[in-house]
């Protein structure tokens, strides 16, 4: 059966355009410009953009993904997709191993279901230096064998594992993950920049949310950031949520690293879309106040309570990118760091039609899921 999309401003990899598409069988088979051929379902002229990709999020909607309660996750899934985000990694948070285990196995039966696209275990291989969030008792050095086990807790559906670069056997363990298909990231490091450029040439090929939790860019020590911003393998992750860091900087690195080689994330956690109040992140006791999330005990930042939508508006509105631009960085290039350009992340022929209609302001108003609006 086909469905056309017609009256709608389509932003594409090749730019904006009014126009129309095609779908069949959940996929786009054709795309076209001005008036649709026959009979379409009219968009009314919103924005067409594809489906966002999060491949760093906790939760959502008061389901958190670390505590591995299969009911929440899906309640967390559920609220993203509602503002776009048609395409996620479960992000877990530094834990015991048995713990961790655990979560693993319930998330992976989510992926079956096609609920995740996978798995993210930030932590417990980082640094205590830069551990933010995470429960400084359960850190970590890596270890082989111990993330052998993650992995296999998680029956193929492990996507990405955060790792610091200075730590003893990180750069064994990022070419071990690499090896099984897993992306290795940099990230809650206190590594110099040639401990980050060894674990580039290792095989890392994120840098997760560039910025936090790691050391500040120096003119005479330039650190993790300038290594992870220089190298052309390397997709950096950014918290656009006016919290984390500044629209400055969100520009510098943007302009640096490009479109092709930045995602937008989340790093969202169970509060987000539930207001104020107490909340958990994994073991960690969390108070958000004014939309802003920190441990209860330290005041440390933990986590967001941004939306994908929030942070492509905020992209455009603030810090002055196109709408192609941010398409790119919220769908194509998160979709490409995870090897899975072909089907999802653009407005193609042959991807999967994973879709978000946004009013004049940028605001979702449709979400449509392979095919099915939701």
């Amino acid at each position: 059966m086909s469905t056309t999309l017609s009256d709608a401003r389509l932003v594409t990899p090749e730019g904006v355009h009014d126009g129309w598409l095609t779908i069949e069988d959940g996929r786009i088979t054709h795309i076209g410009r001005g008036a649709a051929p026959g009979n379409g379902e009219s968009l009314g002229g919103g924005t067409l953009v594809p489906g966002f990709v999060d491949i760093h999020t906790h939760g959502g909607a008061g389901g958190s993904y670390p505590s591995g309660d299969p009911g929440a996750a899906r309640q967390g899934a559920e609220f993203h997709l509602s503002h776009g985000t048609t395409t996620s990694l479960a992000s877990l948070v530094t834990a015991g191993l048995d713990d961790l285990e655990r979560a693993a196995a319930a998330l992976a039966e989510l992926c079956d279901d096609g609920v995740f696209a996978g798995i993210h275990f930030e932590g417990p291989y980082i640094s205590a230096a830069r551990c933010g969030a995470h429960d400084p008792e359960l850190l970590r050095e890596p270890s082989r064998a111990e993330v052998a086990r993650l992995i296999k807790a998680g029956r193929g559906h492990v996507r990405m594992l955060t790792i610091a670069a200075e730590l003893p056997n990180a750069l064994d363990v990022i070419r071990d993950v690499t090896a099984e298909g897993v992306v290795a990231a940099v990230g809650h490091s206190d590594a110099d920049y040639d401990q980050t450029l060894a674990a580039i040439e290792a095989g890392a090929t994120v840098a997760t949310h560039l910025y936090n939790a790691l050391p500040p860019l120096g003119h005479r020590a330039p650190g993790p950031i300038a290594a992870l911003l220089q190298d052309e393998r390397v997709t950096i992750e950014l918290i656009n949520d006016g919290v984390h860091v500044h629209p400055a900087m969100l520009g510098l690195a943007m302009t640096v690293a490009g479109p092709d080689r930045t995602a937008l994330i989340t790093d969202a956690m169970a509060a987000t879309g539930m207001g104020d109040g107490a909340y958990r992140l994994g073991p960690m006791a969390v108070n958000v106040e004014h939309g802003v999330a920190r441990l209860a005990d330290s005041g440390a930042i933990a986590g967001s309570t941004l939306t994908m939508d929030v942070a492509f508006r905020r992209t455009v509105q603030v810090v002055g990118r196109s709408l192609t631009e941010a398409a790119r960085m919220a769908g194509l290039t998160p979709a490409r760091a995870l090897g899975l350009s072909a089907d999802i992340g653009s407005i193609s022929v042959g991807a999967y039609a994973d879709l978000v209609v946004l009013d004049d302001d940028l605001r979702v108003t449709r979400v449509m899921k392979r095919g099915s609006w939701r």
